[in-house]
C-alpha cells in the first residue's frame, strides 16, 4: 500500500524512460542507505545497558527494549536486502544498455568539476580560478566592492578626524 501511494507521488519525469526509472531507483537506494545507518545506530543504542541511557534518549525499558531491538534489526535486514536488489538491478541495466566502462569510470585524482556548470571565459593565466562559476565571480566582485566601500568610508572618517584635530 505504501509503495502504491509513493508511486502516485513520483514526478512524471522519472517515468519517461527506463534510464530515468533506474536513476529514480538509485535515489531511493540513497534514502534507504540513510535509513539503514539510522537503524544501525538505533539498534546499537538499544544494545547498551539501560543504566547508561541519557535522560533524553527516550529508549524503551525492560522487555519493550528487546522487542524494539528485534523490530529495528528486522527492518535493517529488509532495507539491506532491498538496497542489494536495487543495486543489482541497476548493474543489470548498465550491462543490458552496454554502457562503456569508460563512461562510468571515476574522474582522475584531483579533478574538480566546475561549480554550477556556468563560468566566465578565462585565459590561461588565471592562477587556478578556472573552475569558478558565474555565481562565485559575482560574489567575489560584490565582496571587493564592499571592501572598497568600507575602506573609502574609513579613509573619509580618518580625514575628517585629522581635520578636526588640526582645527583644534
Amino acid at each position: 500500500m505504501e509503495k502504491e501511494t509513493e508511486a502516485l507521488d513520483i514526478d512524471p519525469i522519472w517515468t519517461t524512460s527506463r534510464t530515468a526509472r533506474q536513476i529514480y531507483a538509485l535515489t531511493e537506494v540513497e534514502k534507504d542507505i540513510t535509513r539503514l545507518l539510522y537503524l544501525a545506530a538505533s539498534s546499537i543504542s538499544l544494545l547498551t545497558l539501560p543504566q547508561t541511557d541519557g535522560p533524553d534518549d527516550n529508549l524503551p525499558q525492560g522487555e519493550e527494549r528487546s522487542e524494539q531491538f528485534v523490530l529495528e534489526v528486522s527492518e535493517y535486514f529488509e532495507r539491506l536486502d532491498s538496497i542489494q536488489s536495487a543495486i543489482r538491478s541497476s548493474l543489470a541495466h548498465i550491462r543490458h544498455a552496454r554502457i562503456a566502462p569508460s563512461a562510468i569510470n571515476a574522474p582522475p585524482p584531483g579533478f574538480v568539476p566546475p561549480s554550477l556548470g556556468v563560468g566566465l571565459p578565462h585565459s590561461d593565466g588565471d592562477d587556478g580560478r578556472k573552475n569558478r562559476g558565474l555565481q562565485e565571480e559575482r560574489v567575489e566582485r560584490d565582496t571587493w566592492q564592499g571592501i572598497l566601500a568600507a575602506l573609502t568610508r574609513l579613509k573619509v572618517a580618518q580625514d575628517a578626524d585629522s581635520l578636526n584635530l588640526m582645527e583644534e
